[in-house]
This record gives C-alpha cells, structure tokens and sequence, in this order.
C-alpha cells in the first residue's frame, strides 16, 4: 500500500491493540456481510448490517482523529510548526465530504 507522506506517528501497544482489535470487528462485520450475500439474505437485513459497519468506521475515524489531535498536532503547534493548523484542516475536508 502507497503512503501519501512519509511522516510517521509512534504508537503506544495500547493503542495499537485498540485501534486494531476495532478494525478486526470491522472486518469481521464485513465477512459477515459477504456470508449474507452469498446465502441472500433480504436487502434490508444487509442494509442494517452496512449501517453498523458504517457506524463501525465512522467510530475507528473519530477514536484516531482524536487522538492525532492531541499528540501529533498539539506537538506540531507547541513546536512552531506554523502550517499544522492547515493541515488539519485540509484532512478533515477529505474526510468529511
């Protein structure tokens, strides 16, 4: 996979385990989804399922937004990074179209 940048956020293992065992539900939502195609079931009970994974995502982007703001930007701005402030909000116009 091609990274658009080559900055890099250290982690805490507690982190890591967290953010990852929220995108190992999620992909295991999504297999769920593909087993409710493949055996059709009725369009809306896969609607509902979609929503969760949605809502599932939308969750996992919240849990890491928050938590670049505090560490990677706050640390940006503390140390007179001046376009950090541009950046977070360049990024949070492509995730929120």
């Amino acid at each position: 996979m091609e990274t658009c940048c080559q900055r890099k956020k250290h982690r805490s293992e507690e982190e890591k385990k967290a953010l990852t065992n929220r995108l190992n539900r999620i992909a295991g939502q999504v297999q769920g989804l593909q087993k409710m195609l493949k055996e059709d079931a009725y369009c809306p009970d896969i609607l509902i399922q979609v929503s969760a994974v949605t809502s599932a995502l939308n969750a996992f982007s919240r849990e890491l937004l928050g938590s670049h703001i505090r560490t990677c930007v706050t640390e940006d701005i503390v140390s007179g990074r001046k376009d950090a402030a541009d950046e977070l909000v360049e990024t949070l116009a492509k995730i929120l179209k």
